[in-house]
């Protein structure tokens, strides 16, 4: 890579490092103004940075595998153990990793050029659901689910703010599954700016979380349902491929708003049809009105565009284990959810000159290709601890790069599978966990 990238990524090191050490930051996320006063083992940024590292692996193991790369040992020592470990995190507030985030993605739109689509950053809203350890606490603070067959499940709902063209995590809430996941679209509001338009799935649409995006200058481009709207009824009815409406807010609608000191007033959207193999159209709903900027053209491939975040949450589930976790408290589930979404970010973040490389490389060829994600979060384990500790990160930043423009993978498109639907047993079983 060439200099100016090495000094931008360097920069970004310097910053998490500068963030994470400073003592404002430390009081902020402990517990208790006695916590992290002595010098010992386990100080914080220690336990902050272990818990950025992936841990999947039985806790004793990675807990002396970590402190042998820190003292570039030959074969890993008991330097704490785990119950050690397991008192001291109860003194960090998992706040640490949502605030750290913050500073990583304020940074990289700051210092950065992010990709965006005419002039915006592409955000997407969806949610999903994990599975928890069977604990008591757990039942009681984030609610069970009841299936048909079998015991409780303790269950979280997991909702993201997420740049699609750029691979980050804006904003990441888990919280009890009693909540849905329209009123935390609600909460990831707060976090929009006028350059952004958010794209939601046909479940999300309602008139108050148009109004809110609204609220905050973005814009929305939303997949509606056929049935529960009576103007988008009307517009497939009448066969036209777009049309211009006023939306007006029902009873139901202006409570929403008025509880949420939301404006009520009517909101204008265009509504656009699209055709496609299955017998039933789609309808987008967008509040980008202007048809010279935004032709029927562009916005009918812009629905294509929300994809990555299901993509994402394949990775944070099945690549990164966010489901593995290293603990059975519920700040232990805080912080294992919040540590994974930097670790994510990070990821995505790094990989971006390794994937420009690697696109202007395959340019020629058949297919377009990318880099092979599963490498990039092998490779980056233990890095990590590098890139926050080591005196000069860059010859760590240049390995990775290496390793990524080595691993790619063709990208084939227009591939679908069906997906099966059935009941997955339990993945990670908190007194079995593996070994390296």
């Amino acid at each position: 890579m060439d200099e100016v990238t090495a000094e931008r990524y360097t920069g970004l090191i310097t910053h998490l490092r500068r963030t994470v050490s400073c003592n404002e930051f430390v009081k902020r996320h402990r517990q208790r103004e006695q916590d992290f006063t002595r010098q010992r083992c386990l100080r914080f940024i220690t336990i902050v940075i272990f818990l950025l590292n992936m841990i999947k692996r039985a806790l004793q193991d990675e807990l002396d595998e970590f402190f042998k790369v820190i003292e570039q040992g030959q074969v890993a020592e008991r330097v704490v153990t785990k119950s050690a470990f397991s008192q001291a995190r109860q003194k960090l507030k998992h706040t640490a990793f949502i605030e750290l985030n913050q500073a990583q993605v304020t940074y990289f739109y700051d210092h950065f050029e992010p990709e965006r689509w005419h002039g915006f950053r592409l955000l997407a809203m969806d949610g999903s659901m994990a599975d928890l350890p069977n604990t008591a606490d757990l039942r009681q603070h984030f609610g069970v689910w009841r299936p048909a067959g079998g015991g409780e499940c303790p269950k979280a709902r997991l909702s993201q703010l997420f740049d699609v063209l750029n691979k980050v995590t804006i904003d990441a809430l888990i919280v009890p599954k009693a909540q849905g996941e329209r009123s935390l679209a609600g909460q990831h509001c707060q976090h929009l700016t006028e350059t952004d338009l958010v794209l939601v799935d046909r479940g999300y649409p309602a008139f108050w979380l148009f109004a809110a995006i609204r609220t905050q200058q973005a814009h929305f481009c939303a997949r509606m349902s056929l049935t529960e709207w009576t103007a988008v009824a009307e517009f497939v009815a009448s066969g036209q491929q777009e049309q211009l409406i006023e939306l007006m807010p029902g009873y139901q609608a202006r409570q929403a708003c008025q509880q949420r000191h939301l404006p009520i007033e009517p909101l204008w959207v265009r509504l656009i049809r699209l055709d496609g193999d299955k017998d039933e159209p789609m309808v987008l709903a967008t509040s980008l009105l202007d048809t010279d900027r935004f032709p029927y053209a562009q916005l009918q491939v812009l629905s294509l565009y929300r994809w990555p975040i299901e993509t994402d949450y394949n990775h944070l589930k099945n690549r990164l284990e966010v489901e593995n976790w290293t603990g059975t408290t519920v700040s232990a589930i805080y912080q294992d959810f919040h540590a994974t979404v930097f670790t994510k970010n990070l990821a995505a973040l790094l990989a971006q000159p390794a994937q420009q490389v690697v696109g202007q490389q395959s340019a020629s060829r058949q297919h377009r290709y990318q880099i092979n994600w599963a490498n990039l979060f092998s490779k980056l384990k233990d890095t990590v601890i590098h890139l926050f500790l080591a005196a000069n990160p860059v010859p760590f930043l240049h390995q990775l790069w290496q390793q990524m423009i080595r691993t790619i993978e063709p990208v084939r498109p227009n591939r679908s599978f069906p997906r099966k639907k059935r009941v997955k047993p339990r993945r990670f079983a908190m007194s079995y966990k593996r070994l390296r």
